[in-house]
């Protein structure tokens, strides 16, 4: 075994696995541009440091359950003109997740409610938030079945983990005393401790903090 893979084998032993993996890359590099120790040093955890980011980034992507990905760039303000393009990027800085504010969109079928909050979404995602996207129906239903089998508390902690939750749907089926009052105990939870955007229908498309 080669003194290489001696070294590599020991980053791997303390998971440094991007380390491990373009170890000599970084080694040519730091040989080609005469770096100094500190500055290889320093090269080696920034590469661990980005790509365990990366690892983060993809993986509360696939937790966020987003039904498909969408970007803002692909949404057309043209057509839909009850909302703007600037409403919408005041979002990005994120300063209503910071403050555990909520989002509605309210407008009927078909006016890109969706395809924007998504775009929100996974913008906040990008930037290091945990989200979670869901309708009202599957919300609902998780929620009663927890309550039946005496979880409930655990499945609302649960969704407390995440710093946005998206409910799309909302307000398109009627729902049982049951249910109302354990999506009530689903808000009060969330209040302070989360950000929320909903997702309703109405005449027309609007974005209110």
């Amino acid at each position: 075994m080669s003194n290489s893979e001696i070294v590599k084998n020991k980053y791997k032993s303390l998971r440094f696995n991007s380390i491990a993996s373009c170890l000599d890359r970084l080694v040519k590099q730091a040989h080609d541009n005469e770096i100094s120790y500190l500055q290889f040093a320093e090269m080696l955890v920034d590469n661990e440091l980005g790509k365990r980011e990366e690892n983060k980034i993809r993986l509360n992507m696939r937790r966020a359950g987003f039904p498909v990905q969408k970007e803002l760039e692909e949404f057309d303000f043209t057509f839909q003109t009850t909302i703007s393009k600037k409403q919408i990027v005041n979002l990005l800085d994120f300063g209503f997740i910071d403050n555990r504010e909520s989002v509605v969109f309210i407008g009927p079928p078909g006016d890109g409610k969706t395809h924007l909050a998504i775009s929100v979404g996974v913008k906040a995602v990008e930037t290091g938030y945990k989200v979670f996207f869901t309708t009202a129906l599957t919300l609902v239903e998780s929620l009663d079945l927890a309550e039946a089998r005496g979880e409930l508390k655990k499945k609302i902690n649960w969704l407390l983990k995440f710093d946005l939750v998206i409910v799309d749907e909302l307000g398109y089926l009627p729902l049982s005393q049951k249910s109302v009052f354990n999506f009530f105990q689903f808000i009060n939870a969330l209040v302070r401790q989360a950000s929320l955007a909903f997702l309703t229908g109405c005449k027309s498309l609007s974005g209110k903090v």
